[in-house]
């Protein structure tokens, strides 16, 4: 149920990608995704970003207002457009506003151009930042509108914060705005040079260890964990691991020293795209009920693949081949993998030297092993929909999307016990069969070792062909959707508006 209009929360949310606009990983997937199921719970929603080229939805725009941002001992004129989005099923649209400073967004690449990040990368989001509070301003001061709370995502909009807590004099109007920062993945925390730092226009008092100096740099993100009222992270489990030397990336201890305002919320799918039932993709549809169809896919995608069409375990492997993501993993294990009966196929792109294995791998076993370079949206459902299981032995996984399209089409994980992948793969064992709750199987150590003794046990279970159906039927039957995600977000925002009524009460006493 849709709350009220007293009960609807003004949200405002800034990214630096959103689909359909702009995308180069998950994080504008889980953007885009988030702001449409907050406008279908009944909320207002705005969703800043940049205004990039040739990146629109085809819907009109129109200027919403212009200013001038001081950057560098320069004033820069800053446009704002916006455009209207129709959300189905919900009672307002989405409200889209584009930060447009040409200089800086009209380029070929989103942060770099030929591999490399611009160099001014800095003074572009840092711009977005101070855009991000102008429009917000002008919202309330020109349209007498109210705002509940601040959503900003990584790096690139962190800076939104460090300028509303550290600049209160020139956001009075702002002063009760409360802050959430939303952590993607602490391998990107926007790090630069001392000398880009002047340029901010931030007080030099920030550049200390207390605030966001990072080893004689400037840290973006630290800034943004420091300043806002909350921080969040992409799964319960990564929220934890974060905290810790191994996955905190330097930042371990800064978290740390936030406690309980660090909170892990997994990220949803969506279930209308990626639901084995009506995917246009697939050459049959099926349900946990009718998994006949599934058979069907397995067949079909056999012969795609060039295997022969066999009754054999079929292994899938979707992703970017980088160390990160265990497929070194998978290269070592190969001798053991190919002397197995079973087919695998490996869908992906990234590290030359890896991609040159799986190709060598391949020919040497070309009825057992399909290497499909590159990555075609098409082709992922299909694996999904015919392979029998779905190898992920990421290193660290803020959340993962891949094993969670997997469950939903009865493809049942094999996954590193890590981040979203621990929170969202229920682990087999006598007391999860027993209960009905296990889903895939988990493997701890990221070894070679680990990995294939998890993968023998998935293959002995296998054979059971009562156990194999009801993991299937347990994995398509989990929630996934980004409904459940959303209504996690609102207790956020709602806590973080109530300790601004707190404030305000406080300060009227």
């Amino acid at each position: 149920m849709a709350p009220t209009s007293t009960d609807s929360l003004n949200i405002i949310m800034a990214a630096s990608e959103a689909v359909p606009y702009a995308k180069t990983g998950g994080l504008a997937d889980v953007v885009g995704a988030l702001a449409i199921e907050l406008t279908k719970l009944g909320h207002h929603v705005t969703l800043l970003m940049p205004a990039y080229p040739s990146h629109t939805s085809g819907n009109p725009r129109q200027s919403a207002m212009r200013f001038a941002i001081p950057m560098g001992g320069e004033s820069l004129d800053v446009t704002v457009e916006e455009e209207q989005v129709s959300v189905t099923g919900a009672l307002h649209p989405l409200r889209m506003l584009f930060v447009r400073y040409d200089p800086y967004f009209e380029r070929p690449g989103l942060y770099q151009q030929d591999h490399h990040d611009y160099p001014d990368n800095l003074e572009r989001f840092a711009l977005f930042c101070r855009a991000v509070l102008e429009t917000v301003r002008g919202l309330i001061r020109a349209r007498g509108e109210k705002a509940d709370v601040l959503h900003v995502h990584d790096w690139q909009a962190a800076l939104c914060a460090v300028y509303l807590k550290a600049l209160p004099h020139e956001y009075r109007e702002l002063d009760q705005l409360k802050v959430l920062l939303t952590i993607h993945n602490m391998g990107y925390q926007g790090i630069f040079p001392y000398h880009q730092f002047m340029k901010t226009g931030l007080p030099p008092s920030l550049f200390s260890p207390s605030g966001i100096e990072f080893y004689g740099a400037m840290n973006c993100l630290k800034g943004g964990i420091i300043f806002s009222d909350a921080v969040s992270t992409v799964s319960p489990t990564y929220a934890k691991e974060i905290m810790t030397a191994e996955y905190g990336c330097g930042l371990e201890g800064v978290l740390a020293s936030r406690g309980d305002r660090v909170k892990g919320i997994t990220n949803g799918i969506d279930v209308a795209v990626w639901n084995p039932e009506s995917d246009p993709f697939l050459p049959a549809p099926y349900t946990a009920a009718d998994l006949s169809g599934k058979q069907t896919c397995k067949r079909a995608l056999q012969q795609e693949l060039g295997l022969s069409n066999r009754d054999v375990p079929l292994l899938a492997v979707i992703g970017r081949l980088t160390f990160q993501k265990g497929f070194d993993l998978l290269i070592d294990m190969m001798p053991e993998l190919m002397s197995l009966d079973v087919q695998t196929v490996v869908l992906g792109t990234g590290d030359q030297h890896l991609e040159q294995q799986f190709i060598a791998a391949q020919a040497g076993h070309p009825d057992r092993l399909s290497v499909c370079l590159g990555f075609d949206e098409g082709m992922a459902h299909r694996i999904e929909g015919g392979a029998d299981m779905f190898m992920m032995p990421s290193r660290y996984e803020p959340c993962g999307l891949s094993q969670q399209y997997s469950l939903r089409y009865g493809t049942v994980p094999l996954v590193r016990r890590t981040g979203g992948l621990a929170d969202t793969v229920v682990p087999f064992r006598p007391s999860t069969v027993k209960s009905g709750y296990a889903t895939g199987f988990h493997f701890i150590d990221a070894s070679t070792d680990s990995l294939l003794s998890a993968l023998l046990l998935s293959l002995h279970v296998y054979k059971e062909l009562h156990i194999w159906r009801a993991l299937i039927q347990a994995g398509m039957k989990a929630d996934l959707s980004w409904d459940r995600s959303a209504k996690l977000y609102v207790d956020v925002y709602r806590e973080l508006q109530g300790e601004r009524k707190e404030v305000v009460s406080e300060n009227e006493r």
